[in-house]
């Protein structure tokens, strides 16, 4: 099969979708693989490793004139007219996206397999999880430094000082953003409090790995209370598939202490907040009610060098797979079909149908085989 890498345009997306370990793999089982020169560039990968690798370096348009485009975020609006008939492997996001985008998959007979939708055989998200927890530990960095006064922020720093706790963050989702950020809090002295659904499950698996952190039922009321004097919330909520719901309401981050900070990782899929809307690495924040919001859509891509290379390690034998069989393991494989959000110009998602409002153009995966 031919392989094409893109380079990634969003807006300081270092990222590169495969690292020349990746390239090596895919070419010695016979496959062809183009990735656009300077790719992986930002991420610390020379033209050269590539090209030492076995991937021939192309243009921009040879690198989506493939059969099989692997890529890190979702297709630009400048990258719309290279889509085609091909298979697009990358994190999609398409309940939280532009509508067009949709469109535009559907109108080319383009394929598209999310990242982030993927199960295995546990029900989990392989490869949304080793980026869910780089943008979790971040979650607490970017809060941490926002939270300085020459930042707007209330100029407190979370941590410990002498023993003694400064600083109390809020952490709505338990899951793997929720527990790496409350990891990275509880590590620097907060004191730390997530908001989850099963009370006995985290007391049971998750609570164990951090003891020091506060767990509570994860409730409009409760959440209300607990924003009030919080100097950082992140929001880590995910819903497969499906756009994020607003858990946090206008009328309560208006009872936030000014100079406070939320971080919204769940803007992939919308945000959590109703407040939040999308922002960049370029101009990362904006102040509503007197609180610091930090909505940056692609978290990972500030550390694209661990991000790349976890990425990869996740995604390859899901490329390989595709390279071999095409898609006929992930149209006979539950899991893997989940990942399969358009199918040859048709949505089989019911969620991104639903939440674009689009079911006029859905059609059920089983009814192609």
């Amino acid at each position: 099969m031919k392989i094409g890498v893109p380079k990634e345009i969003k807006n300081k997306e270092a990222r590169v979708a495969i690292t020349p370990d990746g390239v090596t793999k895919l070419v010695r089982l016979g496959n062809t693989v183009v990735i656009e020169e300077n790719a992986g560039f930002d991420s610390g990968f020379t033209n050269e490793q590539y090209k030492d690798a076995g991937a021939l370096l192309v243009s921009t348009a040879e690198a989506w004139n493939v059969d099989l485009v692997v890529k890190v975020k979702e297709p630009q609006k400048s990258e719309y007219s290279y889509l085609d008939k091909q298979i697009v492997f990358t994190f999609f996001h398409l309940a939280g996206v532009d509508i067009n985008l949709t469109k535009e998959l559907v109108k080319k007979g383009t394929t598209a397999l999310a990242y982030e939708t993927l199960e295995n055989a546990n029900g989990q998200l392989p490869i949304l999880q080793p980026m869910s927890a780089i943008a979790g530990n971040m979650s607490v960095l970017m809060g941490a430094y926002y939270l300085a006064s020459f930042n707007q922020g209330k100029g407190l720093q979370l941590g410990a000082v002498l023993n003694k706790t400064y600083g109390k963050v809020v952490v709505i989702g338990d899951g793997i953003v929720g527990q790496h950020a409350s990891k990275v809090a509880s590590a620097l002295g907060a004191q730390v409090f997530i908001a989850g659904l099963d009370e006995i499950k985290w007391k049971s698996e998750k609570g164990k790995l951090l003891p020091q952190v506060n767990f509570f039922i994860s409730n409009k009321e409760n959440i209300s209370q607990q924003i009030i004097d919080a100097d950082l919330v992140i929001g880590a909520v995910y819903c497969r598939g499906a756009k994020a719901p607003k858990i946090v309401t206008q009328k309560m981050l208006k009872t936030m202490q000014p100079g406070s900070v939320i971080v919204d990782v769940s803007i992939d899929q919308g945000g959590c907040f109703e407040t939040s809307s999308p922002t960049t690495h370029m101009d990362p924040v904006f102040v509503k009610y007197g609180v610091i919001h930090y909505c940056v859509s692609n978290m990972p891509g500030a550390y694209p060098k661990t991000s790349t290379i976890a990425l990869t390690n996740t995604t390859i034998e899901y490329i390989k797979d595709i390279a071999e069989n095409a898609l006929d393991t992930f149209i006979s494989d539950k899991g893997k079909m989940k990942a399969i959000n358009v199918y040859k110009g048709n949505i089989v998602s019911k969620e991104v149908a639903q939440n674009l409002d689009l079911l006029e153009l859905f059609k059920p995966m089983e009814s192609f085989y």
